[in-house]
Order: structure tokens, then sequence, then C-alpha cells
């Protein structure tokens, strides 16, 4: 479904993300879990064209897309959840979801497969977004996700700010998602929140992938160095 190779963000001649490659296949969620400022937000950015890669490529259901705006990858099927449970406050719940599926030329229908997906929006699908808890503000920013039918699925600290219960209704939707076949590129900082997620994960630092988590007893995570493709 994903295909980054070698990719590179500079930024005033600094290297933000050098040689990452990694790839996603439909129907598995992988983590790549570091610490604020490794590069995870930058990384998210290239693959869906917010932030220019300098070299390196990235394909879709095999398209290379590299040199496409935001709106075209998203048109393919690409879907971003950025960090920060984003959504205009001054609108309600559904009319949050109007303007996404308007945007992506998708039908009523669409509406309707991410409230599935996301049942718990129903009754909130009146009331002002701005005036959500923060819970229902990243289910809203999903949602908003969900209803232009991506194939591919970008998130940056999905549960962060959470409660655990919203955290935990959060998971089980992206587990939800990942059963209909959706492919999930995500960005975490908590390793034992990868280690729920993941079907794959691998640790960036300083705009390098550099080691490959695996999972143990009790949901920690060890980790082992491994060799990077370029």
């Amino acid at each position: 479904m994903l295909q980054v190779s070698g990719l590179e963000h500079r930024r005033g001649g600094v290297a933000v993300l050098a040689g990452i490659s990694l790839e996603v296949a439909q129907g598995r969620i992988a983590c790549v879990v570091g610490e604020r400022g490794s590069g995870k937000t930058a990384l998210l950015d290239t693959v869906m064209g917010v932030r220019p890669a300098t070299a390196g490529s990235v394909r879709l259901r095999g398209a290379d897309v590299t040199a496409l705006r935001p709106q075209e990858r998203a048109r393919l099927g690409m879907a971003y959840v950025p960090h920060g449970h984003r959504c205009f406050p001054q609108l309600s719940v559904l009319g949050n979801l109007l303007v996404a599926a308007e945007a992506a030329q998708q039908p009523r229908e669409a509406l309707d497969e991410a409230l599935d997906v996301l049942p718990a929006l129903r009754p909130l699908l009146n009331r002002t977004a701005g005036n959500l808890p923060v819970g229902g503000r990243q289910q809203l920013a999903l949602a908003r996700a969900l209803v232009t039918r991506p194939a591919l699925l970008l998130l940056d600290e999905p549960a962060d700010g959470l409660q655990p219960r919203a955290a935990s209704d959060a998971e089980n939707a992206l587990a939800g998602l990942r059963d209909r076949g959706v492919a999930m590129l995500v960005a975490e900082r908590r390793p034992r929140i990868a280690a729920r997620l993941a079907d794959t994960s691998a640790v960036l630092t300083g705009g390098r992938l550099a080691m490959e988590p695996y999972p143990l007893a009790g949901g920690c995570l060890a980790m082992e160095p491994y060799p990077v493709a370029g």
C-alpha cells in the first residue's frame, strides 16, 4: 500500500529526515516510535506532501506520489490526522463531517460509514465541535479523515491527551479500521501504545530509523538494533 524509499527532508540545510525507508501493507498498522523532536511529525508531513521531500520517494498503491500536493494525494486515497485534534470549532460535528465529505467529493453514505466506526459521535452530531471534550474532538478528527474513504491513514499520536477510556475507544476504532483493510502509519512517543496498536514498528531518532522494537510479555518493548536501508 505505502512504500517509502530513502526519504529525506531538509530545512535550512539541516537534515530533518535522513534516508527513511519503510512499507505499510493493506490492513496493517505500522508505528514509528520516537521522542518529541525525533522527526515523527516531519515524517508524516513529508509522506502526505505537507513538507517537500528533498530526496527519496513515496509510493501509494504502486504509484509515485512524491511530487504531488497533499490534495492530490488525498484524492488517491491518503488521509492525515495531525496532532492536536483539529476541526472547525465553530461548526457542529455534522457540519465538520459534511465539509470534509464535500471537499473529498464523497457521498452522504461516507458519513454513515465513518459513524459506524465511531458510533459515540452519533448523539453528538448537533453539538458545536469546539465544545466537545478532548476525546470527542479526537474522534471527530478521525471521522473527518474517514469520510474521505482512505486506503492509507496517517495518524500523529492519536491517543495523546486522552483519558484511558477515550484512548481505549481510539485504539478500538483503529483496530476496526485495520479489519476493514485500511493501512495505517502511526507516529507515537509511548512504546506501550505502539505495542498494543502495531503489527510492525520501528524507532525514529534524530530523523533516522535506528532500532526495531518487538513486544514482550506485559506490553513492554525491548529494543534491538537493526540495519536500516539508506
